[in-house]
């Protein structure tokens, strides 16, 4: 089975209306786009890409489509199929909700092979964090040492598999337990 996975990337909507969740909008100077987490940029996102939850649906007549926020993939056994509905994703993005697809973050891969969705790589039976992920993990425990930090990864590894990572993240809790006992 393959699958087809694709970001779109803003157009030129007011930063007030919607744009990528994941922009990081306002902390760079961006004007396009809401910052991820916020309660409204989720029901906004949510609202705007309904146009494109239903062409999805009712004209291209994808089974399998999974979307959260700005983020989807298909599932389809047939990879021809997949690569023929690009250009349709593409024209109705670009003409209907004025978004674009992200090159680089359109694929076409087997499900076997991984399928990179939301910070994870899904497999068939298992999930691990992607490695941008683990990454960004660490540097941030490694910034901020704190017992809310680390309990918020810890939580967030729960959801794969993830026990040597977990274990090496509690290690670095026991550390920072010990450091406070003394301070």
């Amino acid at each position: 089975m393959a699958h087809l996975g694709g970001i779109p990337s803003t157009g030129h909507l007011p930063r007030s209306t919607i744009g990528h969740p994941g922009s990081n909008a306002g902390l760079l100077g961006n004007t396009v786009g809401l910052p991820l987490g916020n309660l409204t940029s989720q029901l906004l996102v949510n609202i705007y890409m309904n146009e494109f939850d239903q062409f999805v649906k009712h004209n291209l007549k994808v089974k399998h489509y999974i979307r959260y926020a700005d983020d989807f993939v298909f599932l389809s056994h047939d990879k021809a199929w997949l690569e023929a509905q690009i250009p349709q994703i593409e024209t109705f993005l670009s003409g209907c909700l004025t978004l674009s697809l992200h090159p680089e973050k359109v694929s076409i891969t087997t499900v076997a092979s991984g399928v990179d969705f939301l910070g994870w790589v899904h497999f068939p039976y298992h999930r691990v964090p992607r490695p941008a992920t683990v990454r960004r993990m660490r540097r941030r425990i490694a910034e901020h040492p704190t017992p809310e930090t680390i309990h918020s990864y810890l939580g967030l590894m729960k959801h794969g598999n993830t026990y040597g990572l977990r274990t090496k993240i509690m290690t670095v809790e026991e550390a920072v337990k010990a450091a406070l006992k003394t301070s």
